[in-house]
């Protein structure tokens, strides 16, 4: 008998934990608005004369950001949005423009899942596709591409047991070599910090 209602006691919290893992989602839908605010470093033009002289405008973009939880803790962060456009600068003179598309793949750790303000720092890699470029009256272009690191911080505050606010602050490599011709003139650090406000929906 003892057997019996050991085993009963046992069935009935396995059955519990799997009603509660059933209701709880892995999956996680941010919607931020973000401000791009670029380092703006570049070496001399044509190896000579000061550096920095070339600027990347900044800019407030929207961006949709897509998590799923892997445990309580871990998580990995998907963030995506459309082709933006930036106004490049020589000496505060408009040269031009560019769209970027960044997308960004970051794993998460959540401090404190369970409370209501929840602390995450993230890390991963950023990939932007560089287009549209417009540079020098048409004789300036950039690298189609770039690669590089980023990292994360941030914070969400529970509103619910689905709804969420959220504070997020990101640094991002993103370089290009600029060219006139086929010569290259210069090399630019971008490296913009991105930081974001926005709500969370937990499904």
């Amino acid at each position: 008998m003892k057997k019996l209602a050991i085993l009963l006691v046992a069935t009935s919290a396995l059955f519990t934990a799997a009603t509660v893992s059933a209701q709880e989602s892995p999956w996680l839908l941010r919607v931020r608005a973000v401000d791009i605010t670029p380092d703006n470093k570049s070496s001399p033009i044509s190896g000579s004369g000061a550096p920095d002289r070339i600027s990347v405008s900044s800019k407030t973009i929207p961006e949709l950001d897509i998590s799923y939880f892997f445990s309580a803790n871990w998580s990995t962060e998907l963030i995506l949005t459309y082709p933006q456009k930036h106004d490049v600068y020589l000496d505060g003179s408009s040269i031009g423009s560019f769209k970027e598309l960044p997308p960004t793949l970051l794993a998460q750790y959540h401090f404190m899942p369970e409370a209501d303000f929840s602390p995450y720092v993230g890390g991963g890699i950023n990939y932007t596709r560089i287009s549209n470029v417009s540079l020098l009256n048409g004789s300036g272009s950039l690298q189609s591409h770039s690669f590089g690191p980023a990292v994360q911080a941030g914070v969400d505050y529970k509103l619910d047991k689905h709804w969420l606010l959220n504070f997020d602050i990101k640094k991002v490599q993103l370089r290009s070599n600029v060219y006139s011709g086929d010569t290259q003139i210069s090399a630019v650090h971008i490296d913009p910090w991105l930081i974001g406000v926005g709500v969370g929906y937990r499904f």
